[in-house]
């Protein structure tokens, strides 16, 4: 059974509907924290809040549709977070997008543009909007969900390693500036099984598979673990780190 370490912290989960951000939500409601998610599709969030609040035990959770790319709307989300649970101590960056596939000197600009205002931008504006709102005050521990082609050229997926890598740069940036009271962390996935990275093992999960030491594809859980953790006082001396969560990948030398 897993503790209930997070009893009396409130997190918010982007892009939480299905997936990665989905399995933190569950996992941090499992350690007692009480969550906030948010994605853009108003009927699938409702029901992943319905679904999780079955196991949420004294925690609650709450769903709070919105376009992560909007100003107005991370405001938003996070005064409603304040205003439903009284604090904001966990901030997960989950959502990501990848329209852009393919050979860097071929891609669609405005497509590199909205990655990077997502990835990065969004990601960035919802860490201002938590710090200003509650954190520069009392704290909290940050995450942002990052990949290993942000670590490794991959020429497949090049946009959006890009935006990774600066995601990661920027987790840095701000682990040295926000400390000590607030830390911040990225955690690296390999490919997860999960609908955002099946045109990465639509040929074979096992041929998928093959390279990793571990010889499987990741889970959601498998992340939501690390997560945990990280923003678990079991972590209290870890910031400004990119902790990759591959099966042994990039020990591989491979992407």
């Amino acid at each position: 059974m897993t503790s209930q370490d997070l009893a009396g912290r409130t997190a918010l989960v982007t892009g939480a509907s299905r997936g990665i951000g989905k399995a933190i939500a569950a996992e941090l409601l499992r350690r007692g924290a009480n969550v906030a998610i948010t994605a853009r599709k108003a009927e699938a969030l409702e029901e992943t809040a319905h679904e999780l609040a079955e196991h949420a035990g004294q925690a609650g959770v709450v769903a709070l549709p919105s376009n992560t790319g909007d100003p107005e709307s991370r405001h938003g989300v996070v005064a409603a977070t304040l205003d439903r649970f009284g604090s904001l101590d966990i901030l997960i960056n989950n959502t990501g997008i990848n329209p852009v596939y393919g050979p860097l000197v071929e891609a669609d600009l405005g497509g590199v543009s909205k990655i990077f205002d997502v990835n990065v931008v969004a990601a960035l504006g919802y860490v201002q909007e938590a710090y200003k709102s509650w954190m520069n005050e009392h704290g909290g521990a940050i995450i942002n969900v990052a990949s290993v082609a942000g670590l490794r050229s991959s020429g497949v997926i090049s946009a959006y390693g890009a935006s990774k890598a600066a995601l990661i740069r920027l987790t840095e940036e701000l682990a040295w500036q926000l400390g000590p009271s607030i830390r911040v962390n990225a955690v690296a996935p390999g490919v997860v099984k999960t609908k955002f990275a099946e045109a990465l093992y639509t040929a074979g999960e096992d041929q998928a598979a093959s390279i990793y030491p571990m010889k499987r594809l990741g889970t959601p859980e498998d992340v939501a673990k690390l997560v945990g953790f990280l923003v678990s006082d079991d972590a209290a001396w870890i910031t400004g780190e990119t902790v990759r969560v591959d099966g042994g990948l990039l020990a591989t030398g491979a992407l």
